[in-house]
């Protein structure tokens, strides 16, 4: 079956946009000051918390990429289990929410300045931002899917208008905007995905014609993946979630720390509801539809729906996309004005000039996205390089500060170091050897690297703390 365009199911999403760029505006004027750009004046509550929690955690990768992309292309099995790292994740945030709360800190690169000295937050910034830039740009593809599912027009048209929706919205309200709109768009993912799944089964003939149209292997295990390719979409995964800022922010923001912990429980039994449903709908779309593109999975589906749920369901993954997209856009403009221009360039900058510049950023950061994309081949391959960026360069020196009292600057920065270049060798230079994602090599490193260092040189740390007295 061919997909052929719904004009209809655009009056749905332009809805959808409409509502959130109103509150967007709404919440501009309620901006005074950085900190309510940033952290929404630490005063988000539970519900809201998990809202947008679970929006910006299950974004363009969720709907385009990871489940989507794993159950049309290789099996139910590989879509199911890449859910188990974010619950794992959720449950780690949990128990170390209050730890996270404590540092009191607007950005992960200032928490590991504190550890680990100037040279980690500036290198921090760096991997960090090159790591958003790639998580955004897909964000931009699957609202181009969209678009060209609703009224035909070519993806990278459809790509380029979703791209100034996010910056649009980012720009407006700060986090107030993005923290209240993902909790109205979480609301509306979690509806359309439960009713999408019986609607796209009973399109499809029932469980018996879909698995008649299924290749052999989309039903065992591990689908057609190895153990070990399997392991490489589930590493990166969990160690972006495991020290995710845009999640560590939004656990800052929370009003107190039970608003927190409980806003973490509603993200938890969000993510079970996620989990349980894209396989099912992406597995699905591959019997009705053989030959597409793996991105254009879900939302496909929504064709052989009945136009309220098909065009509900094409609503909440616009809402995937644009609140992870937004998410993430304000929060590497963040890392820049606070961990770049305002530590090295501008150390005495007002106030309002943090706001300016990190407004401002914002397009500029958005452009710079835009390129990225036209780089990768799938959403896959984009998610998978961006979240093995940081899961290898970051998380393993931000989990030792935070899990190890005894690591060390030595340790923290060469833990840096050596994930990112591991990633980047493997995955530019030897272009994923026997298509093994780049994680299953670098995160090993970068831990090694944290323990062994540390141990090394601790004497040395401690010879050089005692000179300084």
């Amino acid at each position: 079956m061919e997909i052929t365009p719904n004009p209809n199911y655009l009056y749905f999403v332009i809805a959808y946009i409409v509502v959130i760029l109103g509150m967007g505006l709404y919440y501009y004027r309620r901006i005074a000051s950085s900190e309510d750009f940033i952290l929404a004046g630490r005063s988000l509550g539970k519900f809201v918390l998990m809202g947008t929690m679970f929006a910006t955690w299950c974004g363009g990768g969720t709907v385009t990429g990871g489940y989507n992309s794993l159950a049309y292309s290789f099996g139910l099995g590989p879509a199911l289990f890449f859910g188990v790292p974010s619950l794992i994740g959720v449950l780690f945030l949990f128990l170390i929410s209050n730890r996270i709360r404590a540092t009191e800190t607007l950005t992960i690169p200032e928490m590991l300045e504190m550890k680990y000295g100037p040279f980690a937050r500036a290198l921090g910034t760096i991997i960090i931002v090159l790591s958003y830039i790639g998580i955004i740009s897909y964000q931009y593809t699957g609202l181009g899917f969209i678009l060209n599912v609703t009224t035909g027009i070519p993806v990278r048209t459809g790509t380029i208008i979703g791209a100034i929706i996010m910056v649009l919205l980012a720009m407006t309200g700060g986090l107030f905007s993005v923290a209240a709109t993902d909790a109205f768009s979480a609301m509306i993912i979690m509806v359309s995905l439960i009713l999408g799944v019986p609607a796209v089964m009973r399109a499809a003939g029932g469980w018996g014609n879909i698995v008649a149209n299924l290749p052999a292997t989309h039903l065992k295990l591990t689908g057609s993946l190895t153990g070990i390719q399997m392991l490489g979409y589930l590493i990166p995964t969990l160690f972006l979630l495991l020290a995710d800022q845009n999640m560590y922010i939004r656990i800052a923001a929370a009003k107190e720390d039970e608003a927190a912990r409980t806003g973490i429980v509603g993200w938890f039994v969000a993510m079970i509801i996620v989990i349980s449903t894209i396989p099912f709908i992406s597995l699905t779309a591959r019997s009705i539809f053989p030959n597409i593109a793996p991105g254009m999975a879900l939302l496909a589906s929504t064709l052989v729906m009945p136009t309220v749920i098909g065009g509900l369901l094409l609503s909440g993954a616009a809402a995937f996309l644009i609140t992870t997209g937004d998410s993430f856009l304000l929060t590497a403009a963040t890392n820049i004005t606070y961990d770049f221009y305002g530590k090295y360039v501008k150390p005495d900058m007002t106030d309002d000039e943090k706001l300016r510049i990190t407004k401002w950023l914002i397009p500029v950061i958005g452009v710079l996205a835009y390129v990225l994309v036209q780089y990768f081949p799938t959403v896959l391959a984009a998610q998978m390089y961006s979240y093995t960026v940081y899961g290898a360069g970051i998380t393993p020196a931000v989990l030792g500060i935070i899990l190890w009292e005894r690591v060390n600057k030595y340790g923290g920065i060469a833990s840096m170091i050596a994930g990112t270049f591991a990633t980047l060798v493997w995955e530019l230079v030897l272009h994923k050897p026997m298509k093994i994602d780049s994680a299953v090599i670098s995160v090993p490193i970068a831990i090694l690297a944290l323990i062994i260092v540390t141990l090394a040189t601790s004497g040395k740390e401690k010879v050089s703390a005692s000179k300084t007295a």
